[in-house]
């Protein structure tokens, strides 16, 4: 069955590089896919696969969400009543907690139990930028991250309420979910779109769900 990719497009997020990326992994691979970026709700429907890319703050994402009518409903049926694929990157898998403690507290998806926090800082540089190495800790899933390096950019952090959803932790003054999961929800804290062949490794298996 031929694959509809859809990225979602609301004012924040690395959307072209994640789409160069997403066409590379198909072209590599022959795979049987299409990757679009759209705004609008109503290609959702028509959707194998979502894609949340996100950067800045979480405030200013999760109002870009809400700003485009039917947006929250159509990823909620989705994602929640229809369990198909989803893939979140940096603050797109940050949106998915109950609620985050960036500059205020505001509430997210809350599609994963947790909150997010701010990386202490003691005397490391903030964002947390470059590349920082995984460590995974749960390998019976479809999707199977490579133990190496991947490319970061960010000061906050998921604080998982259930620890099964944790799937891979990093180390930068704590250690924090770097990977994270629940039944069809993926997200990642770096940047699989910018971590090179690793990165890449994480798409195709995603598409291939």
């Amino acid at each position: 069955m031929k694959k509809n990719i859809t990225i979602i497009d609301y004012g924040s997020g690395n959307i072209l590089s994640a789409k160069q990326s997403f066409v590379k992994v198909i072209k590599t691979h022959s795979i049987d896919a299409d990757v679009c970026i759209s705004g609008n709700p109503s290609t959702i429907k028509n959707s194998t696969h979502i894609v949340l890319p996100g950067q800045g703050a979480f405030e200013t994402c999760i109002a870009g969400l809400k700003k485009i009518s039917g947006m929250l409903e159509a990823l909620n049926s989705f994602v929640i009543e229809k369990k198909k694929p989803f893939f979140g990157i940096c603050v797109g898998m940050q949106l998915l907690a109950d609620n985050s403690l960036e500059n205020g507290n505001y509430k997210g998806l809350g599609w994963i139990k947790g909150t997010i926090k701010k990386l202490p800082s003691k005397q490391l540089k903030m964002p947390h930028m470059g590349w920082n190495s995984i460590r995974v800790l749960n390998k019976n899933l479809s999707i199977n991250p490579k133990e190496t390096d991947y490319y970061f950019v960010h000061s906050y952090y998921f604080s998982c309420k259930n620890k099964e959803n944790i799937i891979a932790e990093t180390n930068y003054g704590i250690d924090f979910p770097s990977i994270i999961n629940k039944e069809n929800i993926y997200g990642f804290q770096f940047h699989p779109e910018k971590s090179s062949y690793q990165g890449l490794g994480i798409i195709k298996s995603f598409i291939e769900l």
